[in-house]
């Protein structure tokens, strides 16, 4: 018999003697969440703001049950011609695989969408804009108004109490009121959990601008109806200035130290059915890439959203914030960008290695990168930087072994002549 059709049929007398297999019920039909969820008759905007290099999702929260497909649009802010264009094909077919994203270029190259939602990976300020989620005859089911904001500071001391920064312009004409039109000011969310357990870490807060005023569009809707983004498209145009004077978006840094939560230990049935396959259930899962060298190169851990704390190993070397920040005077060629991506400005072949990432403090993922030399057009061998050492190493591995077979040859002609003249002194 077969090894494989052995295998299969000891897995199915293991499956066959474990009563949970025969105690699982199928679960009762659940109503589509669309089903109870209407559209707005109005459209409106939800106002969403994230710092420029995060992978996000945008959801399609409802949509009619008929509907198969949806079909995401895209505007941008203040866009004079009002053109809202389709980011998919009628049948809202988009597929993009994350590792092959480029680490910048157009918004067409860096979504895709699953589920209905619509994912843009490492979005920019320019994906700045409004996503509406409809259907390919343009009726519109659910809409966003997105507001990507680049941060421009770093700050190792957090401080205690977010910045205000209030703005009075002239008194409009009408109002008859001082009050000012608008005011800016920076909100921080809360600190994100310690990147690392068991070692020293990081924390890590974003403060994104926001705008206080009573004369906001009220189609762009938030759960305070005075308060948006910064670039948010219900600040009216006559705040142009907004633009200008707009609060820039920081991150702040802390270190910390935490001991390692225990976890819950895999029940014994999971264990022995992992064994038996030939999978240790304790290891991480190990992703394999490789790249070519002298290329910009990004690295995303599996799983990480905007909101988690993720940090970076290289074997058993962590790499901090403090030290590879994009947001520093002098940026390394090894970075951690706002997006918590690790981040090769380029990939050199000193870069292959085993780097490890954690998510909300523990251990996610192992990857095996291998950077490796790519001669394309109008390169030769002769023209890599390693090759005089390479020409070296040959030679002198060369060398090294002509004269251990010189020694071996000279040293058995002595030795067989040393022999001879021995057995001519006895005759």
């Amino acid at each position: 018999m077969p090894p494989p059709v052995l295998l299969l049929l000891l897995l199915l007398l293991l499956l066959f003697f474990l009563p949970g297999v025969w105690s699982y019920e199928a679960p009762e039909d659940k109503q589509d969440v669309f089903a109870r969820r209407a559209c707005p008759a109005f459209l409106t905007f939800t106002n969403a703001a994230y710092l420029a290099g995060v992978t996000l999702e945008l959801p399609c929260h409802c949509k009619p049950e008929q509907v198969r497909s949806v079909v995401w649009f895209f505007r941008k802010h203040l866009d004079g011609s009002r053109e809202t264009r389709a980011l998919t094909d009628h049948h809202g077919n988009k597929l993009l695989d994350p590792r092959r994203v480029p680490h910048s270029g157009a918004l067409q190259s860096r979504f895709s969408i699953r589920l209905f939602s619509l994912l843009i990976f490492r979005a920019g300020p320019d994906d700045s804009g409004v996503y509406i989620c409809g259907s390919a005859h343009k009726d519109f089911f659910y809409g966003y108004d997105l507001d990507i904001q680049e941060a421009r500071m770093l700050s190792f001391t957090p401080r205690l109490t977010p910045e205000t920064v209030s703005t009075k312009p002239k008194e409009r004409e009408g109002l008859g009121s001082a009050r000012p039109l608008y005011r800016l000011f920076t909100s921080f969310r809360p600190w994100s959990v310690c990147d690392r357990c068991g070692v020293p870490g990081e924390q890590v807060r974003v403060g994104l601008c926001y705008i206080h005023s009573h004369f906001l569009h009220v189609r762009y809707r938030r759960a305070n109806q005075t308060v948006v983004s910064c670039g948010s498209g219900a600040v009216p145009r006559a705040f142009g200035q907004v633009k200008r004077r707009s609060v820039a978006a920081k991150m702040e840094v802390k270190s910390c130290q935490v001991t390692c939560s225990p976890q819950a230990p895999p029940s014994s049935r999971i264990v022995a059915l992992m064994a038996f396959l030939g999978y240790n259930s304790a290891s991480l899962p190990v992703f394999y890439l490789n790249h070519p060298a002298d290329h910009v190169l990004t690295l995303g851990c599996p799983g990480a959203r905007p909101n988690m704390a993720v940090a970076w190993d290289l074997g058993s070397e962590a790499i901090y914030r403090s030290e590879h920040s994009s947001l520093s005077a002098s940026p390394p060629r090894l970075l951690i960008d706002a997006g918590h991506h690790l981040l090769f400005r380029p990939a050199k072949t000193q870069d292959s290695g085993v780097y490890y990432c954690w998510l909300q403090g523990h251990q996610a993922a192992e990857i095996r990168l291998l950077v490796y030399v790519h001669l394309g057009r109008g390169q030769s061998v002769t023209s890599h930087p390693d090759f005089p050492a390479a020409v070296n190493t040959v030679l002198t591995s060369y060398a090294v072994m002509t004269a251990v077979f010189c020694l071996l040859v000279f040293g058995r002609a002595g030795v067989r002549h040393l022999r001879d003249a021995g057995e001519t002194h006895v005759d």
